[in-house]
């Protein structure tokens, strides 16, 4: 009893003459849904980035540091793309189609597995088919910049960059 009284008279009486304050009623907002509204906007920014690189078809401009000149007497350039269903990976790498299957996980991180390509001979080939395919292993992460998708290891310097065509 003696705490009920004690609420009661704690409790304040706002009369007829006070202002009502529209914020009085609005859920307190901690700093932990702080948090997590802005952990959203960037689940929603990653998750943006990962619909912009899926679906794709990303032609390979730089190597290893060194930039690729699509050769005028190939069928096609060099490329890659993601796709959506059974998150499987297809290319041309110079000479043969590969393929495999991909993983996106949250921060921009990729794995490449399961890759495999056809084992044409093609002499005239302006790019290392194996060091190509070898981004595929070692890529773990990616970046956008200016519309190129970037593939990386750790925080080394670019595997590969690609543009869309």
């Amino acid at each position: 009893m003696v705490a009920l009284m004690a609420m009661v008279g704690c409790s304040s009486d706002k009369g007829d003459d006070s202002e009502v304050n529209p914020n009085d009623n609005a859920p307190a907002v901690s700093e932990n849904d702080s948090m997590a509204q802005d952990k959203s906007e960037d689940e929603v920014k990653s998750e943006k980035e990962t619909d912009d690189i899926i679906g794709q078809k990303w032609l390979l401009v730089t190597l290893e540091g060194q930039p690729v000149e699509p050769a005028e007497n190939k069928e096609q350039a060099i490329y890659f793309q993601l796709q959506e269903k059974g998150n499987r990976v297809m290319g041309f790498a110079g000479c043969n189609t590969f393929n495999g299957t991909y993983t996106l996980e949250e921060g921009m991180r990729i794995r490449f597995s399961q890759m495999l390509s056809t084992l044409k001979a093609c002499p005239d080939v302006d790019v290392d088919e194996q060091a190509f395919l070898a981004v595929f292993e070692l890529t773990d992460n990616y970046t956008m910049n200016n519309g190129e998708l970037i593939l990386n290891v750790g925080r080394r310097a670019p595997l590969a960059v690609f543009q869309q065509p």
